[in-house]
């Protein structure tokens, strides 16, 4: 496995390798890795002849900045990781080789930015999308890995690639889950024993307002359920939880058709913010 902390250096190494007509997979990350992650290797692997992991915690999309101090940086952990699953390249820059001058480019995305996680982590998604941008233009990938967890990030980057007209192929992959249900993140090695004992909650209320939605329940109904249940609940507090269509992530009131109703959740556990989605 490759490590290239340079961008020139990375660049180089891919212009030879597209000269042999290598094909290029890329997954984007800020590390602390975990399975989910993995599992984009895996499928990478599958449709590429190069899997390129980018290790890159990205200070323009933290609007808190002792969130961005206690996210967790493992890197040796993380390259390891990767070899093991038998990833060909590690793209891990620093933030003065990612950023030389700071950055004022803004992108604004509309709508898809301004709810939920916009909502919360206002300007979080403007810096998604440069860092993005930069990722794309720096690799050159075939195919880019993201998974569904983070549906709206999936949103605003499909927009990215549609309006830039990156020449790329967008792979979304499902959640991957603990047995339990919790969605795997980077974020649940922060929780203590026993908040992690109560993590799954969130995909259980998920799937409930999920049945209760298609026996017919209102939609508002559905969604005071849900911030009633959280408020009964010690150690949680609900930063939001909305019922969206997955193209425009606007709230809606009806179910549409299959594969289109999206519900989404943010919630405190302790002081680790936790989101989940589900789509039917």
């Amino acid at each position: 496995m490759e490590v290239f902390t340079s961008i020139h250096s990375l660049k180089n190494f891919l212009f030879h390798q597209r000269l042999e007509n290598k094909t290029v997979g890329l997954i984007p990350t800020m590390g602390a890795l975990h399975e989910g992650h993995i599992s984009l290797v895996d499928t990478a692997k599958q449709q590429n002849d190069i899997t390129v992991a980018s290790i890159f915690v990205n200070p323009t999309q933290f609007n808190n900045p002792e969130d961005l101090a206690k996210y967790p940086r493992t890197l040796e952990n993380d390259c390891a990781m990767l070899e093991e699953a038998g990833c060909s390249v590690v793209f891990a820059p620093s933030v003065a080789e990612m950023y030389p001058e700071p950055t004022t480019l803004t992108i604004n995305f509309g709508l898809i930015e301004t709810v939920m996680e916009g909502a919360s982590r206002p300007g979080h998604f403007n810096g998604v999308g440069v860092v993005v941008s930069k990722l794309f233009n720096i690799v050159q990938p075939n195919k880019a890995y993201f998974g569904q967890k983070d549906l709206q990030q999936v949103t605003v980057v499909k927009r990215l690639v549609a309006d830039l007209s990156f020449n790329l192929e967008l792979v979304i992959c499902p959640t991957v889950r603990e047995k339990d249900g919790l969605a795997m993140s980077s974020r649940n090695r922060r929780l203590s024993q026993e908040e992690r004992t109560h993590g799954p909650i969130i995909y259980k209320i998920l799937m409930d307002a999920k049945e209760k939605l298609i026996s017919g329940d209102d939609t508002e109904e559905v969604k005071e359920s849900v911030r009633i249940e959280f408020h009964a609940m010690a150690g949680f507090e609900l930063d939001y939880f909305e019922i969206v269509n997955i193209e425009s992530l606007q709230p809606i009131h009806s179910l549409g058709a299959a594969g289109t109703t999206a519900l989404c959740i943010a919630a405190f556990l302790g002081p680790v913010r936790l989101i989940d989605n589900i789509i039917f």
